[in-house]
């Protein structure tokens, strides 16, 4: 379960803004081409392969699968605000798939054509979390190779209390409730594809329960990652667009749907896929 925002559903921090032919030149005269990390058995998949046939929502630069029992939000950034700070206009930056008491946070990143920077993300995201959020950080292996295990502490104010379901705010042991915080695990796990970098930030009951973490490992596995053919300096967030179906079921909710990035904000969304 989730207790409020953290720092990891920012974007990575930025390097110096190369194109793709600089970052190119650069890795290979500093240490030559590496292999990508997408598994040999499947997916992250990249639109330039075979990958199978599955029912997929566009998002522009990720086809994301759909199955029974999955909710999908698209959270934004704010790009304009007024006097008082309030947004006016956003960008997207990141889909949020929801099963059961687990989430999903899924960002494309742009990457240089032969080298990776999941490596590198993991590194900067352990020190931000042990140095910013006072968290604790362990390395992992998981499916898709290398992961980050974390532990933050997670505020639990009065304002988070009274939006948690009773059935979830029931599971919280008094101590934590008491002393307004609980350890939350997160779970990051990155893969390097050709000229991109796909990012999955896994929170609530599906760091433990694996039947609800392989619904969403299964979902990983069949993303397609749509790069284009446009420059781009590495760490970039590739474009996101929203869905067809978004429209339709978002039109009540449009007015509230431009909001500072947070994962577990609500967006723009289809509740469910049966």
């Amino acid at each position: 379960m989730a207790f409020g925002r953290r720092r990891q559903a920012e974007e990575p921090a930025k390097e110096p803004e190369l194109t793709d032919e600089q970052a190119d030149e650069t890795a290979e005269a500093e240490a030559g081409a590496s292999e990508s990390t997408v598994p040999d058995d499947g997916g992250p998949w990249d639109s330039e392969e075979s990958y199978p046939e599955l029912q997929r929502l566009d998002f522009g630069c990720m086809q994301v699968p759909v199955a029974p029992g999955l909710g999908f939000q698209v959270n934004f950034e704010a790009t304009e605000v007024d006097e008082e700070g309030n947004p006016l206009d956003g960008r997207p930056v990141a889909v949020l798939v929801q099963y059961e008491e687990s989430a999903m946070q899924l960002q494309a990143f742009a990457a240089p054509k032969r080298s990776g920077i999941w490596e590198d993300i993991r590194r900067e995201t352990a020190k931000d979390i042990e140095e910013e959020a006072q968290g604790q950080t362990q390395d992992g292996e998981g499916p898709f190779g290398p992961e980050l295990i974390a532990m933050v502490p997670a505020a639990l104010t009065e304002e988070v209390l009274a939006e948690m379901p009773d059935e979830v705010k029931e599971q919280i042991p008094a101590e934590f409730i008491e002393q307004g915080w609980a350890p939350q695990l997160i779970r990051f796990i990155g893969v390097d594809g050709p000229r991109w970098f796909l990012q999955a930030v896994v929170q609530g009951a599906a760091i433990e329960d694996e039947e609800q973490w392989q619904v969403l490992e299964d979902v990983f596995r069949n993303i397609v990652v749509v790069r284009g053919e446009s420059p781009m300096p590495p760490r970039d967030l590739l474009p996101l667009e929203i869905p067809k179906e978004f429209s339709e079921a978002g039109e009540e909710e449009e007015e509230g749907a431009v909001e500072t990035f947070n994962p577990f904000e609500r967006g723009p969304e289809i509740t469910e896929v049966r």
